[in-house]
């Protein structure tokens, strides 16, 4: 995996003062994408140990709310079976921070075994997150008084909440 940048201090993101890291590769493609040159899966810097302990590092201070995923997409398959490990590692290490994702797919395309981008690490990644913002950007639906969103068509979707009620609740902070 590769990725494009990773943003610290980022308030833009998600809730609370966070670290960002923009993966690379998306075939969404959303017209007016605000991040087109992540769509190459080349783009930007190999993903390493290395990346992973400046994100360590940089997602430590109590003032850091949470890690932030954004693309680029981070449910495209390869970027998936990246992305795990470490989360696992975030999870087990940094226990009390929040983890986001940003996915141009929608909830129900990510869960379903026979819709892209399902494949074999899906259920777990969406399993270590907290918050899924889903849907593709739609310039038509852009709102700029939508919270952590760019278009009224994407959820906030609180998946602890959802797992808990076994149905989709949205996050409202």
């Amino acid at each position: 995996m590769y990725y494009g940048e990773i943003k610290n201090c980022d308030i833009a993101n998600g809730e609370g003062v966070r670290v960002s890291l923009f993966v690379s590769g998306c075939t969404n493609h959303c017209e007016q994408c605000f991040q087109p040159q992540t769509w190459a899966f080349d783009y930007g810097r190999p993903f390493t140990a290395k990346t992973e302990e400046e994100l360590l590092s940089l997602l430590a201070p109590d003032y850091i709310s949470g890690l932030t995923l954004l693309g680029g997409e981070p449910f495209e398959p390869e970027n998936q079976r990246a992305l795990v490990p470490f989360l696992h590692r975030v999870r087990r290490t940094l226990r009390r921070k929040t983890i986001w994702s940003f996915s141009g797919f929608t909830y129900e395309e990510l869960l379903s075994p026979d819709s892209y981008p399902h494949c074999e690490v899906t259920e777990e990644m969406l399993g270590l997150l907290d918050v899924l913002v889903d849907g593709r950007y739609v310039a038509a639906l852009h709102d700029i008084s939508l919270r952590f969103r760019g278009s009224s068509n994407q959820r906030l979707i609180d998946l602890n909440q959802s797992r808990k009620a076994g149905r989709i609740v949205l996050w409202n902070g």
